[in-house]
């Protein structure tokens, strides 16, 4: 049941037409949400809406349906899957009580995890909306959320990476060299992921088979992907391939997912497929999601909202199917819906929260486009923060230029950093194999090898051309 909104102030009355609305007037400014004719009409504005948010109920927000149910199947899925029991704990707070809830040194991560199932993820996104940055950060770092497959990924004083290896032509060797360097830098646990530059189920299964021959060689405790549309993914399973997990970009709309050219019956069928392999040996998530706030107004599929709520709603999409890593690509879409590097920093903490607020084993691609106001010093900045706030991965990529995909992320070098000041270690079996495999002579304290590991340089030229990936050793 929708209903209009007033704030009054002295003798000014603030009118907000829906909930819609006034989420929206509430949310920090970013150019996309002034592209789309929601934003803030002045920061006055803004700062009321931000009070009136505050004064609404939680229970409101199972009530009055951003985007109606019955045109939109995510939220049929928000609906349908939100736990009475788990909200019981928080129904009678209000958005800003909320927020004081989470902030409260009582609220555990115990008590976080009890009542995650009872939170929708328009709650998590208007709660964000009148939060500080360090805000955001403190709670999220409270969210304790572990995923398994080949390794354990979300521990405390833990940062994954995953190892990017992208190359422009798809040329298995420069990819070949490229997974080594990442290995050599302590990358790679959470995931070996490759965006083909030809996206196809032949040229999929190549570099599939090719991640696979390097993990199954080095008995490398972690997983590979490639970034390929789900139906490609199935038709690969179908094939044979050694597919360990399933990708796939998401949206927090349904019509934002079927520009993306699926729908949830799609998903659930790749995570039964991949679960049917049995490929993981500590755990069976076999899910990896990218997110980024932009893609539903992209797609003309916002409904008139804001695009960090749409992007919250995408969470509800990947929480349904229990996934390994999730990750928002936070400045990937461009200037044009994060338009500089404190809407981009501002961002990234934003989808963070609400993704570990949800439950979500939540990473981060830390990234600019070069046509953005942003330089890597923000990236770092990001980095440090995300960090502290108990983020899952971030991305490692040869010198932290992407150049198939032409953007700027980071490096195999930044996760170090972000390793080395924040006292945080790789997953721990990941860990184990870098102390076993001589990369690092003090995993934990992420110590490297200074030459290259005699585990490598005795059988780097001692293995044939493998005829499937066409990769030459020595």
């Amino acid at each position: 049941m929708s209903k209009s909104y007033r704030y009054t102030q002295g003798t000014q009355v603030w009118q907000f037409s829906s909930l819609a609305e006034l989420m929206a007037r509430a949310t920090p400014a970013r150019s996309g949400d002034r592209l789309a004719g929601v934003i803030a009409r002045s920061a006055e504005e803004r700062v009321i809406a931000q009070m009136a948010l505050a004064d609404v109920p939680l229970k409101q927000f199972l009530n009055e349906a951003l985007v109606p149910y019955e045109q939109d199947e995510v939220t049929r899925l928000i609906i349908d899957r939100h736990d009475a029991t788990a909200f019981a704990p928080i129904a009678h707070l209000t958005v800003g009580d909320f927020r004081n809830w989470l902030l409260s040194d009582t609220t555990t991560p115990e008590k976080l995890a009890q009542v995650r199932a009872g939170i929708t993820p328009e709650m998590a996104a208007a709660v964000s909306k009148i939060m500080r940055n360090q805000d955001l950060i403190l709670v999220a770092q409270k969210c304790r959320v572990t995923t398994r497959f080949r390794n354990t990924i979300g521990l405390p004083k833990r940062l994954s990476t995953r190892l990017q290896p992208n190359h422009p032509t798809d040329d298995m060797n420069g990819i070949a060299a490229s997974i080594l360097d990442g290995l050599l830098y302590g990358c790679g646990d959470a995931v070996i992921g490759i965006n083909p530059a030809t996206d196809n189920v032949a040229q999929a299964t190549r570099l599939m088979r090719l991640m696979d021959e390097v993990i199954r060689k080095y008995d490398i405790p972690t997983q590979s992907c490639v970034l390929t549309h789900v139906t490609n993914t199935l038709e690969c399973i179908a094939q044979g391939a050694p597919v360990d997990l399933v990708f796939q970009s998401i949206g927090g709309t349904e019509a934002t997912n079927s520009s993306f050219g699926f729908n949830l019956n799609t998903l659930a069928e790749a995570q039964d497929a991949a679960l049917q392999l049995k490929r993981g040996t500590v755990g069976n998530n076999v899910m990896y999601f990218e997110t980024g706030q932009g893609s539903a107004l992209s797609a003309n599929a916002h409904h008139g909202l804001d695009q960090q709520t749409c992007e919250a709603r995408a969470y509800a999409v990947a929480r349904e199917f229990n996934p390994l890593l999730v990750n928002t690509v936070v400045g990937f879409i461009g200037p044009e819906y994060l338009f500089d590097g404190k809407e981009i920093i501002r961002a990234g903490l934003e989808d963070h929260f609400c993704g570990k607020l949800l439950g979500l084993p939540m990473g981060c691609d830390v990234c600019y486009t070069n046509h953005a106001e942003a330089d890597q010093n923000d990236m770092d900045n990001l980095l440090t923060l995300l960090g502290a706030a108990g983020c899952s991965f971030v991305m490692g990529i040869p010198g932290s230029d992407d150049i198939m995909l032409n953007y700027q992320t980071t490096s195999f070098h930044d996760a170090l950093y972000a390793r080395r000041v924040l006292g945080l270690g790789a997953s721990p079996e990941f860990e184990h194999w870098l102390e076993r495999m001589q990369i690092m002579t003090e995993a934990a304290s992420m110590t490297l090898n200074q030459q290259l590991p005699p585990a490598f340089s005795a059988s780097l030229k001692a293995l044939p051309a493998n005829s499937d990936t066409g990769v030459k050793h020595g």
